[in-house]
């Protein structure tokens, strides 16, 4: 029986806890908001500043043909801030941006600079920093408004060709933390509108963009990305095919591991960089008339392997370090880790170094597994070079 002198304390707090656990009092209905699953920011010929929006439709099925997923809107501005309040009044439910997943730049925005479009997703309690962000050449409408064979929007076609990772991958975190580190400089992935040939439509990745201060700089094509990709230690699978210099033929491969090391060295007062890279590789395909079981073979086609990988990390070095002058590698960070000191005395002038650093490119390649077959198929054993 409780004791007749605990029963005000018991009701009192029996009431406050009533108060607490009053339910979701400031609950948004999902009727009542539109789900924005993707962002296009660019600048009109007026240089006023152009937001479009991709929206979910909550009613429609997920399957089925001629039903619309998703509809875009479109307004400008002076800021990004007031177009959004224009696109507001044009729609019925309270704009939701939690479940934004994709940010396209339109080329004239990325050559005035983003800083104001970053600046936003920075501060924005709703806006995600795991958004991916692409530069494109089409207005980031056209490429919103794409209706693709296999995804369900653009958005998401856009996303898994980030998150497949065969380009570079960056989302809103990275760029912040890129164009904030000691270069300043930042590389985004280029997205492209692909034309099927029944009059169909799709996304692609198509080089990156090369961003120094934030703003655009230039551009580099899809061979000088690997290159960057290889420094950055951003490889994770990839395919190479090699026409072999001692066969006829082609060979593709598959990188199944890949490592890149930046090693820097002051010697002097003269500043050098090593890129040291090590990968380790299958056979995917053997068209060529060589027989890879061949230990001598085997090293021959490693040692062309290594020469490739090489060509490619000096090429990109070649026009990103020479011609634009922009640190995407994180040399910066390497030097500034090991040679603190000496750092200081660059870093306002960093560009300018940048361009003088030496920078030498060691590649390491094994072919652990050639495959089941052991000679190539459909090749008469007498023209199979390396043959026993």
């Amino acid at each position: 029986m409780l004791n007749i002198n605990l029963k005000p304390k018991v009701t009192c707090l029996l009431c406050f806890m009533m108060l607490i656990l009053t339910g979701c009092w400031d609950r948004v209905e999902v009727n009542d908001v539109a789900i924005v699953t993707g962002t296009g920011v660019d600048k009109t010929g007026d240089g006023e500043m152009e937001l479009s929006v991709q929206i979910i439709i909550p009613k429609a099925p997920s399957g089925g043909q001629g039903d619309k997923l998703s509809i875009v809107e479109q307004s400008t501005g002076k800021t990004i801030t007031d177009v959004n309040s224009k696109l507001q009044q044009k729609l019925s439910r309270k704009l939701f941006v939690g479940h934004n997943s994709v940010l396209f730049i339109g080329e004239k925005k990325a050559e005035e600079g983003i800083h104001d479009v970053l600046d936003v997703f920075a501060r924005h309690p709703f806006e995600r920093l795991r958004t991916y962000v692409f530069v494109t050449k089409d207005k980031p409408i056209d490429l919103l408004a794409v209706t693709p064979d296999l995804e369900r929007t653009s958005s998401e076609v856009a996303r898994e060709l980030a998150k497949g990772k065969t380009g570079l991958s960056v989302t809103v975190k990275d760029v912040l933390q890129m164009l904030n580190a000691k270069g300043r400089s930042a590389a985004l992935p280029i997205l492209k509108i692909d034309k099927g040939s029944q009059g169909s439509a799709n996304l692609s990745l198509s080089g990156t963009a090369i961003f120094n201060n934030g703003k655009l700089v230039g551009e580099i094509d899809d061979a000088m990305t690997r290159g960057v990709l290889w420094v950055r230690n951003e490889i994770e699978t990839a395919n190479v095919t090699v026409s072999p210099e001692n066969g006829e033929g082609l060979i593709t491969f598959e990188i199944l591991e890949a490592d890149s090391k930046l090693i820097p060295i002051i010697d002097k007062g003269k500043w050098k960089l090593t890129v040291r890279t090590t990968s380790i590789d299958d056979v995917l395909e053997n068209n060529s008339n060589l027989n890879i079981m061949n230990p001598e073979i085997l090293k021959k086609l490693e040692n062309q392997m290594q020469k490739d990988i090489e060509e490619r990390i000096q090429s990109a070095l070649e026009y990103v370090q020479k011609d634009l002058k922009s640190d995407i590698f994180g040399f910066d960070e390497a030097f500034h880790r090991h040679y603190p000191d000496e750092w200081a005395k660059v870093e306002d002038n960093w560009e300018e170094k940048f361009s003088e650093i030496e920078v030498k490119v060691q590649s390491s390649v094994t072919i652990e597994r050639p495959g089941r077959s052991t000679t190539p198929q459909g090749i008469p054993k007498d023209e199979v070079i390396g043959g026993k």
